[in-house]
């Protein structure tokens, strides 16, 4: 472990709001579908994810998210 996760890691904390972006109202990446889905990030998860993203717009992002 280097020292720059030491300082970005809170173990148990929860994530600070400067760190969170939610729904659609910015720029988001299929990463960013990816994750909100609860899946792991991979090559078949990422073409999912453009897929979803092509198919329904910004959509994809906001189903998933409260």
């Amino acid at each position: 472990m280097n020292a720059e996760s030491d300082k970005t890691s809170r173990g148990d904390s929860p994530t600070p709001d400067r760190l969170l972006h939610a729904g659609s109202e910015g720029e988001y990446t299929a990463e960013d579908l990816v994750l909100a889905s609860g899946r792991d990030v991979n090559p078949k998860s990422i073409a999912w994810a453009e897929r979803r993203m092509a198919e329904k717009g910004r959509a994809s992002l906001d189903e998933l998210l409260p």
